[in-house]
């Protein structure tokens, strides 16, 4: 079978692609345009699309019969494909849970103590030779053990960023879901405007997509308190930036730490000449045990369609 792979995987996971399949990758980092996603579909018969890469309804719309049957998503999130007119097409969709979950925690807390901490302000000021020495009320931050963190959305992301805060920093946990959890940890499920104006700290943890589009909005920014810091390790466009920026220039919050972007890689200019925000470059799952388990699983979706095997992981 013809497996088009749209950006290069870690080096083992590309090895054992070309074992199993007649692999075609693509030369570049960019996501794929419409017209790569239309021939994709008419030339292959699998696909390894990832973030950004642009199977929309148009696409699928654009090609009557398409070849491919099997769209083997790299990445847990999927809000870059239109399922539904996949499905409709004849393709099967999957993605990566799991594999990326402990890895998008830990950049959770990097940005967590980041932002509460002012480890980035703090580190420009070392690089840029400003730092005249220590002195007991420079740069005080926010400590962050004990603080109250609202964790929005819970699924297996939210649940790692949630059972790190608690049992790390002794952090108390509410958290705002569709329905409650059972969790090893005490976790209090509240409304989202009683969660917001409880925490310390709030992270966003959920999927992106049509349900999830500027759930962070102005009324959201304004129900939490003046002193607590914003983190978004999610989906960018679950955020609407210009309310997150005008709430950051008014003072309401107190800062934020971003990995992603509504219209990534743009980044506002507003949002990077902020010193209380930290700005990271999508690094969720930048670690190469983590994009080599995904790459795998990704793989093994591919086999098993091969083989008419049940999928491991559709969505």
């Amino acid at each position: 079978m013809k497996l088009l792979i749209s950006r290069r995987l870690p080096e083992r996971n590309m090895a054992a692609a070309c074992e199993r399949f007649d692999v075609t990758c693509r030369d570049t980092t960019l996501p794929m345009t419409h017209d790569e996603c239309v021939a994709a579909l008419s030339d292959h018969d699998i696909i390894v699309p990832t973030l950004g890469d642009a199977f929309r309804a148009e696409a699928f719309a654009a090609v009557p019969a398409p070849r491919a049957r099997l769209l083997a998503n790299f990445g847990a999130g999927y809000n870059h494909i239109d399922v539904a007119a996949a499905s409709a097409a004849g393709l099967a969709v999957t993605n990566t849970p799991g594999a990326v979950t402990d890895a998008t925690a830990d950049i959770a807390l990097t940005l967590i103590l980041m932002t509460a901490r002012r480890a980035g302000e703090g580190e420009r000021m070392v690089r840029a030779d400003r730092w005249t020495g220590w002195h007991p009320t420079q740069m005080l931050g926010l400590h962050v053990s004990g603080k109250t963190v609202a964790v929005i959305g819970m699924g297996r992301i939210g649940q790692a960023i949630a059972r790190r805060c608690h049992f790390g920093f002794g952090c108390r946990i509410v958290y705002v879901n569709r329905s409650a959890k059972s969790v090893d940890f005490p976790a209090e499920q509240m409304e989202m405007e009683a969660a917001l104006s409880a925490a310390d700290i709030v992270v966003l943890a959920t999927p992106g997509g049509a349900d999830t589009h500027h759930l962070m909005g102005a009324e959201a920014f304004a129900a939490m308190q003046a002193h607590a810091i914003f983190v978004n390790i999610s989906r960018g466009d679950v955020v609407d930036e210009t309310a997150l920026i005008a709430a950051l220039e008014a003072g309401r919050i107190a800062g934020a730490g971003l990995d992603v972007y509504e219209f990534e890689p743009k980044v506002p200019a507003a949002l990077k000449a902020m010193e209380n925000v930290t700005l990271l470059p999508h690094l969720g799952t930048a670690a190469l045990e983590a994009r080599e388990a995904m790459a795998a699983m990704a793989l093994d979706n591919c086999i098993a369609h091969a083989e008419g095997r049940p999928l491991p992981n559709p969505v």
